[in-house]
């Protein structure tokens, strides 16, 4: 076996085993599991730290697709259809079983690859949907996310993760029909969830009523009396 089919196969074995064992696992199990020597194990990561990096780069950043870029800054698509099928294709090439487990594992313990993972999604995605928002809102500024922004963009991103969560950490069926059709429906009424409730934390601030401070407002729908 080449060097390069090698390394790869150990990453692919070591994918799995800490998927289902979590990152505490011990290296000597890893080999013995993929079928090879620890010695030789040792000789492609001399560390278990290297292990994790190349773990990291292959099932995290190697899953990031540039396209999807592309597709949220399409100006031609209104913003659900651009958010759902982003979602869609998002849930499908990356929310894996190995994904959740390990991304769920890392956490628990020195939170390096989520860390790394949301720094990611921190430079590449979020002020992107931030900004799609905020257009489709019509408004104009391109201040720093508020902290209701992101919790309620946050909302969003967690709510797509969690239904895989509960499906390959829990162990619990997401819906009672669990087919690519249902679940794209779900995506959708979670972007417009999303898309109806940033009315109120984008909502243009009404005009300040002219005359002295502390004036009552008056609401412009209310009939006035003869």
């Amino acid at each position: 076996m080449r060097s390069a089919e090698r390394e790869q196969q150990i990453l692919e074995g070591a994918i799995k085993f800490f998927s289902e064992r979590g990152l505490e696992g011990q290296l000597r199990e890893l080999a013995r599991d993929i079928g090879i020597t620890h010695a030789l194990l040792f000789h492609y990561f001399p560390t278990k730290q290297a292990l994790v990096d190349r773990m990291y780069e292959q099932l995290f950043e190697g899953r990031w697709d540039a396209r999807w870029e592309g597709l949220l800054d399409d100006p031609d698509l209104d913003i659900e259809r651009k958010m759902t099928r982003f979602y869609r294709w998002y849930a499908k090439e990356v929310l894996s079983p190995e994904w959740v487990r390990i991304l769920i594992f890392s956490g628990l313990s020195d939170r390096t690859i989520p860390d790394r993972f949301f720094g990611l999604l921190r430079r590449r995605l979020f002020p992107r949907l931030i900004r799609q928002t905020r257009i489709y809102r019509g408004v104009s500024t391109r201040g720093r996310a508020s902290a209701r922004e992101l919790e309620l963009l946050m909302g969003l991103h967690g709510g797509i993760f969690y239904m895989k969560l509960r499906q390959w950490v829990y162990g619990q069926a997401v819906h009672s029909r669990n087919t690519p059709r249902s679940e794209a429906l779900y995506i959708r009424d979670r972007v417009r969830a999303y898309l109806m409730s940033t009315r109120e934390i984008l909502a243009r601030p009404a005009r300040a009523v002219q005359g002295r401070p502390g004036a009552r407002r008056v609401d412009p729908m209310r009939k006035s009396r003869g």
